[in-house]
């Protein structure tokens, strides 16, 4: 059982930055691949990164590509979306999600099995 809790959003003016983490409660952290999604008001929720298991391999949504960073710390049992260049369009509610099922990584957010429970994150103009 693996449980996720988001944190790190809040209101931030465009141009901004925040940085989101998530903390995962399970020992086996490091075994599976994590992803970042969002879902705006009105909107299907969308992908926005994953991260392989060791970090080595990155996936960006072409729309944050260049100004959101994923990372994480497998010590820590957490992973990080550092969001740059904030623009209105980025508000949404923000989830992280644990794929421990498949190997690789993936775009897919059917292929995740854990989900926290959202961060908001509001960008004014």
């Amino acid at each position: 059982q693996e449980q996720l809790v988001e944190s790190g959003g809040g209101l931030v003016q465009a141009g901004g930055s925040l940085r989101l983490s998530c903390a995962a409660s399970g020992r086996t952290f490091s075994s599976y691949a994590m992803g970042w999604f969002r879902q705006a008001p009105g909107k299907e929720r969308e992908f926005v990164a994953a991260i392989s298991r060791s970090g080595a391999s990155i996936y960006y949504a072409d729309s944050v590509k260049g100004r959101f960073t994923i990372s994480r710390d497998n010590a820590k049992n957490t992973v990080y979306l550092q969001m740059n260049s904030l623009k209105p369009v980025d508000t949404a509610v923000y989830y992280c999600a644990a794929d421990t099922l498949h190997y690789g990584i993936t775009m897919s957010q059917s292929h995740y099995d854990y989900w926290g429970q959202g961060t908001q994150v509001t960008v004014s103009s």
